[in-house]
C-alpha cells in the first residue's frame, strides 16, 4: 500500500477529475441529507474538532477540512487525527487490512508555454490519508484539542474585538450591510436553545457567518459581495460564509446549529454543486483565506 499522488498533469481533464471527485464526495453527503460543514462534529470524540495531522500536529485547511469531515460522517470515525500511510509507518503504526484511504488535495504548478512565454499553471494534486480509527492497533495517545482559553467565550469576544468590525444589535435579522460596513445582529437575549446548540452557540455561529461576509469588503479581502439574490455569485458568497463560520467555530469549539438541514436548503446546494464542479473548492479556498485573515488579527 502506497501513498497515491498525481505527479504528471498531462491534460486539463486530470484537474477537472479531481474537482469532480471532491464535488461528488460532498454531493453524496448532501443527497443523504447531511450538510458536511455543519454535521462534522456530532460524534462525541470528534465534536468541535478540526481535522489534524497526527504526526505534524498541524490542522488541515480549506477544502480538506470538508473532505475529512465527510469521511468522518460516512465512516463514523471516532478520531480527528489523520496521516498518510508513510507517516503512520514512521511511528510504527499500520493500517487495518481492507481499510481505504481518504482523499485530500493540494495545489501545485507545472510549466507550459503560452503565447511564447513559459507560465506556471496551477493544478490540483491529491494524496491519501487514513484516520487513526483505521489503524490495525489504535492507541489512545491522540493529540487532544488544547484545553485553553480559546475554548472560552471570552476568547471569542477578544477575537472578534481584534477585528475592529462594527457590530450593532437590533430587533431585526442578522446580516452584513456593505454600504455601512456594519454587521447587524439580533439582541443576544433573542437567541434561544435549538437542537444540540445552546443560545450562546447559536449567537456566536451567527456572528462568525456575518463576520465572514464582513471580510469581503473592498478594504479587506475584496470579494464581490454585492450580488443579486439567486445568482451563482450570491450562492458562492453564502457558501463562503457557511464554510467560514464552520471553520471559525470549530477553532473555538462552538457547535454549529443544525437548523439549516432542511430539504430545501440541501436541495439548493445539490443544484449549485451539480452545475459547477469547481464551486465548492473555490468557496472553501476563499473561506480558508477568511480564517487566515482573521487569525492574523489575534
Amino acid at each position: 500500500m502506497t501513498e497515491n499522488t498525481i505527479t504528471q498533469p498531462t491534460a486539463n481533464t486530470v484537474r477537472k477529475d479531481i474537482h469532480q471527485q471532491i464535488t461528488d464526495t460532498i454531493l453524496k453527503q448532501l443527497e443523504a441529507g447531511t450538510v458536511p460543514w455543519q454535521q462534522g462534529w456530532t460524534t462525541k470524540s470528534t465534536a468541535h474538532c478540526l481535522p489534524q495531522n497526527a504526526i505534524t500536529g498541524k490542522h488541515y485547511r480549506g477544502i480538506n477540512i470538508v473532505l475529512l469531515w465527510c469521511a468522518s460522517n460516512e465512516h463514523k470515525f471516532t478520531s480527528h487525527q489523520w496521516a498518510s500511510f508513510k507517516q503512520w509507518s514512521s511511528v510504527g503504526q499500520s493500517i487495518r487490512k481492507g481499510e481505504k484511504g481518504n482523499m485530500i488535495v493540494f495545489t501545485d504548478t507545472f510549466e507550459k508555454e503560452v503565447d511564447g512565454e513559459i507560465k506556471k499553471i496551477p493544478f490540483l494534486k491529491y494524496s491519501v490519508v487514513f484516520n487513526r480509527s483505521q489503524l490495525a492497533k489504535p492507541d489512545s495517545e491522540e493529540i487532544q484539542p488544547p484545553e485553553s482559553k480559546v475554548f472560552q467565550i471570552d476568547a471569542v469576544e477578544r477575537f472578534v474585538s481584534n477585528t475592529n468590525a462594527l457590530i450593532k444589535h437590533h430587533d431585526g435579522d442578522a446580516y452584513y450591510r456593505i454600504t455601512e460596513d456594519t454587521i447587524y445582529l439580533p439582541h443576544r437575549e433573542n437567541f434561544i436553545d435549538a437542537g444540540k446548540c445552546s443560545a450562546t452557540e447559536n449567537y456566536y455561529s451567527t456572528l462568525m457567518h456575518e463576520l465572514t461576509h464582513w471580510t469581503g469588503h473592498e478594504s479587506r479581502l475584496n470579494r464581490k459581495i454585492k450580488n443579486k439574490f439567486g445568482s451563482a455569485a450570491y450562492a458562492e458568497e453564502e457558501l463562503i460564509a457557511e464554510l467560514g463560520a464552520a471553520f471559525l467555530t470549530a477553532e473555538f469549539g462552538i457547535t454549529m446549529p443544525e437548523k439549516s438541514n432542511s430539504a430545501d436548503y440541501i436541495a439548493n446546494w445539490i443544484k449549485v454543486l451539480k452545475e459547477n464542479k469547481q464551486f465548492v473548492v473555490s468557496a472553501a479556498n476563499e473561506a480558508g483565506e477568511v480564517v487566515k485573515y482573521l487569525d492574523n488579527k489575534k
